[in-house]
């Protein structure tokens, strides 16, 4: 299965020295906690019609818990987020056994193992975008995608035209939306990190409207 392979996936050394350095490198607050410490698969309704694409796991975040957003910052805006919209049980995600499932929504990423300063290298993001697209045939009632900051966006647009040049117009900023060539909807918005958060880059309110727009897509006749 999929998920398996992408668990048991050893492609990049840097990736899985940095990981499992993390396990053993504990801070004292998660001293207690046995890290996942391995990629992550996707997770969330197979037959939604929703699909967010994010850059990576945290290192102490999704590395630590075994889902991605979950336990840090950045999950705590997304579920927040997609709670209010109505496409989680929940507006937390602490840990992978909290009782969160997601409603018509699927989360994945571009980068299934935590990234050294969240900055993965080219021929990791290559390495990983077979995952994404074998995600992509599995997923087959997705209408709408949004991904998570530019490295997430350009990451897509690659697995989507697959050699070919995406149109020039296809830039990254939050807000914009483009129609992909299979008629399905993209949605670009920054990444909810804490940096972006805590700077104003990415407010809630801009946050919430791309989660209006996706409600607004899924509700028109196909």
């Amino acid at each position: 299965m999929l998920g398996d392979r992408i668990i048991h996936c050893r492609k990049c050394p840097r990736l899985v020295g940095y990981r499992q350095q993390v396990a053993r490198e504990k801070p004292p607050r998660y001293r207690s906690w046995d890290y996942w410490s391995r990629p992550l698969p996707g997770f969330g309704d197979p037959v939604g019609k929703l699909l967010i694409v994010g850059l990576a796991p945290a290192a102490h975040g999704g590395n630590r818990t075994g889902r991605m957003f979950t336990g840090d910052r950045s999950g705590d805006w997304l579920i927040s987020s997609l709670h209010r919209f109505g496409f989680a049980s929940q507006p937390q995600s602490i840990q992978s056994e909290d009782g969160l499932a997601l409603r018509n929504c699927f989360i994945t990423a571009t980068i299934r193992c935590a990234p050294p300063q969240n900055r993965p290298q080219k021929e990791e993001i290559e390495n990983c975008r077979p995952y994404l697209a074998e995600e992509m045939v599995l997923l087959r009632e997705i209408r709408v995608i949004v991904t998570l900051g530019q490295i997430a966006f350009q990451g897509f647009l690659k697995m989507v035209f697959r050699g070919m040049r995406p149109s020039q117009q296809m830039k990254f900023g939050h807000g914009h939306e483009y129609r992909l060539p299979d008629g399905r909807i993209l949605l670009v918005s920054y990444h909810p990190s804490q940096q972006n958060t805590q700077t104003g880059r990415l407010t809630r309110p801009m946050f919430d409207a791309i989660f209006q727009r996706v409600r607004r897509h899924l509700s028109a006749p196909c």
